[in-house]
């Protein structure tokens, strides 16, 4: 959902702010097993090309991770096939949590900005 509009005078989308509240699920599919949420929001941070600054919690409630959470931030140049972002925090079973989350796209509707996106997490915690 936007909540900023971008700036006037951009080719990159520059200034636009969303807030996301998306199914996290074990595969890309609309039928796959959801396991959690995809919560928080991003930017587009750059003047240059389409890259955003996100800041998202995976927010677990299935399984051994119910109720735990773990914390990326970082920037997301999307068009990029492959994109790293930090985790840097966590609750619950990811406290202390240290890490990285691999991004890229699995599919993506140009009509809509809708976008399924594939993230590998590798993830150290107490």
């Amino acid at each position: 959902m936007m909540i900023i509009p971008p700036s006037k005078n951009t080719t990159t989308g520059f200034g636009q702010m969303n807030m996301i509240d998306n199914a996290l699920t074990l595969g890309p599919e609309l039928s796959s097993k959801i396991v959690g949420r995809a919560q928080g929001f991003y930017g587009a941070a750059s003047l240059n090309d389409v890259g955003l600054m996100m800041v998202m919690n995976f927010a677990f409630i299935e399984g051994k991770y119910n109720g735990s959470t773990f914390t990326i931030l970082g920037r997301n140049p999307v068009f990029e096939k492959v994109r790293e972002m930090a985790v840097i925090g966590g609750s619950g079973l990811f406290r202390f949590a240290r890490g990285y989350v691999e991004a890229s796209t699995h599919s993506w509707d140009f009509k809509t900005g809708d976008a399924t996106v594939q993230y590998d997490a590798y993830v150290l915690h107490y």
